[in-house]
């Protein structure tokens, strides 16, 4: 039963083949068996999964396709009495408090809790390489990156450790890991989801997403997170629709953009070779297919790593070895306190990131570097939604190559940095994105392509997601582990 899709997993609790706690115990087997190969999970919260899901049973009504169904958590969204420690040695004992809002949403769907996963630390990272407790291995090839930086969700999801997860995109921690695992990964608007409780990378950036088996669950949980919420002002107050109602079979009607940028220097043939079939389905399907020109794209990876390096180098700022981080025991007075809590919490890519941000903002380079990124970020927005007054969306790959060896990135920042090309714009301007898998390579590594769309015009990726999803069977493709 682990194999089942959300969907399917719900019609089972409604006509009585299995309860949740079945269903929850099944996975909390597999997990057990199978995540010492993987380390997908940083905790596994075996007592109060068994809770929840003899709470739903006990409920006996399984209305919300949510209700009884085991997922994951990115550990960087807070848990009310659970460890959540951002994969960091930082906050490795933090035990919050409160809920994220997110969480609190799918409690109250009924969703069951099977543990928190792992990601790079504080999010920064391409390959979960970043992480203090260890890489998290790809499912197809346990010599390769589960990417990054919700690699564990993607591990967890696609060698069906949980029903979903959720996970956070800031410029390509959901889509580039989904793709490198072959699951289907939804990154949404910036501010469909409330951030509130979620551990903040850049804060202009970061966005809630849910990895899943198809399309159609990747809709069915973004209809129980997104919408305004009280307790985020990023929110706007923009109508959620009901995402299943835009799951189409055929895409008559559908116009359809292939941004020529996306398909240049630093993809691989092998990978554009797939995607280009992936189009030809599409257009098989009915739609039409437009070449469009997003010549800003060139710049995203600088202004991108300016602007969310700026950014994170102040969200660190509160992490000083006093209230709720990492305490050195090898401090003389107040100022080692910080210098040594600081040196012995964060891990090597966070503290690249302070340095550079805290650079980028000093005087006499703020103009020269942040606030020339700002515009390029104000340029690009307006290039995107010119391109979108054309078509309905846009299809690209999603990663520039198949998932990497573990180790071989890890010593050259600018080459992790570079695997981040072909996601980074949707998260400068804001836009939702959605990666499906689309095939495999000649060595059996998944290739995922990438659907853009309009910000709130998440119906979009999921009507062209779907079809394509119908027409196909990569979906369906699971790993030997």
């Amino acid at each position: 039963m682990i194999n089942l899709s959300i969907s399917q997993a719900n019609e089972g609790l409604k006509t009585k083949k299995f309860s949740s706690v079945e269903l929850t115990q099944a996975y909390l087997d597999r997990i057990k068996a199978t995540d010492e190969k993987l380390n997908s999970y940083i905790t596994v919260t075996n007592e109060i999964a068994l809770q929840q899901a003899k709470k739903a049973d006990s409920n006996g009504v399984f209305e919300n396709p949510l209700a009884g169904i085991p997922m994951s958590l990115k550990d960087i969204i807070c848990t009310a009495g659970i460890k959540t420690t951002a994969s960091s040695k930082m906050l490795e004992n933090f035990v919050p408090p409160y809920n994220a809002h997110v969480y609190d949403r799918l409690l109250g769907a009924g969703s069951v809790l099977l543990g928190k996963v792992n990601c790079d630390q504080f999010a920064m990272g391409s390959s979960t390489e970043h992480s203090y407790f260890g890489v998290t291995k790809n499912p197809w090839d346990l010599e390769r990156v589960s990417g990054g930086s919700s690699g564990g969700s993607s591990a967890s999801v696609a060698a069906d450790l949980c029903a979903f997860s959720i996970g956070t995109d800031t410029g390509g921690s959901i889509r580039q890991p989904a793709s490198l695992c072959s699951c289907v990964g939804l990154k949404v608007s910036y501010g469909r989801v409330p951030r509130e409780g979620v551990i903040s990378y850049a804060s202009s950036f970061d966005t809630v997403g849910t990895f899943a088996k198809t399309v159609e669950d990747a809709a069915l949980v973004l209809n129980v997170i997104a919408g305004k919420s009280e307790r985020d002002a990023t929110t706007p107050d923009v109508k959620v629709p009901d995402y299943t109602q835009f799951l189409k079979e055929d895409l008559n009607g559908v116009k359809i953009g292939i941004p020529k940028e996306y398909y240049g220097e630093g993809v691989d043939k092998e990978t554009i070779d797939v995607i280009n079939k992936g189009v030809e389905t599409l257009k098989g399907l009915g739609a039409e297919i437009i070449d469009v020109s997003l010549p800003l794209t060139k710049y995203a990876i600088p202004a991108y790593y300016l602007l969310v390096k700026s950014e994170g180098s102040t969200n660190m700022a509160r992490y000083d070895g006093i209230k709720y981080s990492h305490t050195t025991d090898q401090a003389k007075d107040l100022e080692e306190i910080y210098m040594k809590s600081r040196k012995e919490g964060f891990g090597d890519e966070v503290k690249r990131t302070i340095m550079l941000g805290t650079y980028c903002l000093s005087a006499g380079y703020y103009d020269a570097f942040y606030l020339k990124a700002a515009k390029v970020r104000a340029l690009m927005k307006k290039e995107y939604e010119e391109v979108f007054a054309q078509v309905d969306a846009l299809i690209t790959p999603t990663s520039p190559f198949p998932a990497f060896k573990i180790g071989d990135k890890i010593d050259d920042p600018l080459a992790m940095y570079a695997a981040d090309i072909l996601t980074v714009p949707a998260g400068i301007c804001g836009l939702p994105g959605l990666s499906v898998p689309a095939g495999f390579s000649a060595s059996g590594l998944p290739i995922g392509m990438q659907i853009l769309a309009n910000q709130y015009k998440e119906e979009n990726l999921f009507a062209v997601g779907n079809a394509f999803e119908k027409a196909t069977e990569w979906h369906t493709k699971k790993p030997n582990i």
